[in-house]
């Protein structure tokens, strides 16, 4: 399981050679992004007049590190207030960008944004844009620090220190925490046909493992999602199918993290006090049982480690 990352950070060299030291990177690849032309070289970039940006494209398990915690350390990384300018490095070239290939990324994008803006009193420039293309450029500039490592670098040698030491302990233990929990409840579970059952002892072993505000189901009955086995606060009855980001996640038959329930197009607050959501559909014959629902009192508080563990759990259901 990999996800891609395209980001800009000024000189590709240096940038390149700080994200491969995080754990949970998997590949790093420097190149050219966002521009107008095709397959363009170094030098055409570094006119200016190709509207290309030195980039690094990442490769990473999503269960080791978070995208979360990957644009904390791209921060650390670049001077987010300047424009078209990193270090001694100058031009549009150098501009910094965040550019995604997946359109589920940039709620998350937008969350760290904003949690860094928080932090500065100049507005940031930063651009968050999806990726239009990207050409890899030439092998000499591929891990260049490694082969040079006396070459010129704009990011100080600390900083490659910290990448090195960084882990995403919330990550790591999140998923320990989540294997766990499969093994308990794939044994609790062996047997037994009975859906409603295995759907309750799921939400109580998920709702003690992670204490999450609201942990449930609800079954498709119908023409609507019905309120089944759940832990928490009293909660809606009846949704409608395609309403809501339950009726959503059973009408697009696709698990959706919801960072902000407020954004989300017609949200049903069933509670003010919820947050953020992931929904999962449970599956049985290729259609939609039932819905997994869990729910938090804080912003992004679910990624794609939980989507991934949860739709593990919805596949042990007999439903």
């Amino acid at each position: 399981m990999e996800k891609q990352l395209y980001l800009a950070a000024g000189c590709f060299w240096g940038a390149e050679h700080f994200f491969k030291q995080i754990d949970g990177v998997t590949f790093t690849e420097v190149g050219f992004a966002n521009g107008n032309t095709d397959n363009p070289t170094y030098e055409q970039v570094y006119t200016d007049t190709t509207g290309f940006a030195e980039t690094v494209r990442l490769s990473y398990d999503p269960l080791r590190v978070s995208l979360t915690f990957l644009l904390q350390m791209y921060f650390k990384a670049i001077d987010p207030t300047s424009l078209n300018q990193q270090g001694e490095d100058r031009g549009t070239r150098y501009r910094t960008g965040i550019y995604y290939t997946d359109p589920d990324d940039l709620p998350f994008i937008r969350q760290a944004m904003a949690h860094e803006a928080a932090r500065h009193s100049k507005p940031l420039q930063v651009e968050v844009l999806p990726l239009n293309n990207f050409f890899r450029a030439e092998d000499y500039h591929q891990d260049y620090l490694d082969v040079n490592p006396d070459g010129y670098c704009h990011l100080p040698v600390a900083l490659f220190r910290e990448a090195r030491e960084a882990r995403d302990l919330a990550t790591l233990q999140k998923a320990e925490k989540y294997r766990l929990l499969l093994k308990q409840l794939q044994s609790l579970l062996e047997g037994e046909k009975d859906p409603i059952a295995c759907m309750a002892n799921a939400a109580a072993m998920l709702h003690d493992t992670f204490h999450f505000w609201w942990t449930g189901f609800y079954r498709v009955v119908g023409d609507e999602l019905v309120l089944g086995p759940f832990q928490g606060p009293v909660a809606c009855m009846h949704i409608a199918y395609g309403k809501g980001v339950c009726g959503t996640a059973w009408q697009q038959c696709r698990t959706l993290l919801v960072p902000d329930v407020e954004q989300f197009p017609g949200h049903i607050a069933c509670s003010a006090a919820s947050r953020s959501e992931v929904v999962v559909p449970v599956m049985h014959d290729g259609s939609v049982t039932a819905v997994l629902d869990i729910d938090s009192q804080h912003l992004a508080t679910f990624d794609y480690a939980d989507r991934h563990f949860l739709q593990e759990v919805a596949a042990l259901l007999p439903c």
